[in-house]
């Protein structure tokens, strides 16, 4: 039975950095006029109160978006990620966290197509209503990892795929590179982003291990750690993996993770790091 549910953690630390490299891919894939399908496995409820008593209990926005949420300018697509925020907070107190999906709708265009995957049935009745009246998005209850391998390639023959997962299984690791590679042999085209979390670092080298062992030719890896100390227990950093990713972005993300890193950092050791996983 799933237990992981995201309105614990909304607006912390790895969605500030997983939401504003979402943003930086959105806003190069629209920069062409021809559509793209953006397809989520994992989408969530959507939207997140953070003032309810899920976020109250951890109250993890406060170390991530809030850290951010009175800044006036900021570097790239950071300033576009904190503004799409705002958006859904009118009044100027910070209470609403939009997930991956709403962030994915407010950039994409009208001729653009979302298809969301969420398991979790609550979330997923939560997602359905977000996304009420918006015709060019779908929301499907089930397995994200299997329903997607059969979404690509897309009429469009332009995509997005978004791999947020919680890990919360143990065979989840193998099993988002598995479906990753497996969509990549159908698609070689399309853009896929993986997020991960680094807990224990023997599993990040096993993605990486796995990913240059594949056939893609071009995988980038984007990591921030809030801690630099592994022996401590819990999550210290997340990062993302990004195959097929637009030729600026390493140069326009650079700042971005730079300043998570010194803003994020506990007690002063925050690191980035961007590495190409796989080239030609």
């Amino acid at each position: 039975m799933l237990s992981y549910r995201h309105a614990y953690h909304a607006g912390n630390f790895a969605d500030v950095m997983k939401h504003t490299v979402l943003v930086q891919l959105l806003q190069y894939l629209t920069r062409k006029a021809t559509p793209v399908c953006y397809i989520e496995t994992h989408a969530g409820a959507g939207t997140y109160d953070l003032q309810s008593a899920h976020a109250a209990k951890t109250n993890e926005y406060q170390d991530g978006i809030g850290v951010f949420w009175n800044d006036v300018s900021l570097p790239g697509a950071m300033q576009t990620y904190l503004e799409l925020v705002r958006a859904g907070n009118p009044h100027g107190k910070l209470r609403q966290y939009p997930g991956s999906p709403v962030i994915a709708q407010r950039l994409l265009r009208a001729h653009d197509r979302l298809e969301l995957y969420e398991l979790h049935t609550s979330d997923f009745a939560l997602l359905k209503n977000e996304c009420r009246g918006a015709r060019r998005v779908r929301c499907h209850h089930g397995d994200g990892l299997s329903a997607a391998i059969a979404m690509v390639p897309p009429i469009e023959r332009r995509a997005l795929v978004f791999v947020d997962p919680s890990y919360e299984m143990k065979d989840e690791y193998q099993r988002v590179i598995e479906t990753v590679q497996r969509m990549h042999r159908r698609f070689a085209t399309g853009v896929y982003a993986l997020w991960y979390p680094v807990i224990d670092r023997r599993l990040v080298d096993s993605i990486r291990r796995s990913f240059e062992e594949s056939r893609m030719r071009h995988v980038l890896n984007l990591e921030l750690l809030i801690e630099t100390d592994d022996r401590r227990p819990g999550m210290r950093g997340c990062g993302m993996v990004i195959v097929n990713p637009p030729w600026t972005i390493t140069a326009d993300v650079q700042p971005v993770l730079a300043l998570l890193a010194e803003r994020l950092g506990r007690n002063g050791s925050g690191a980035c790091n961007i590495s190409q996983w796989v080239d030609e």
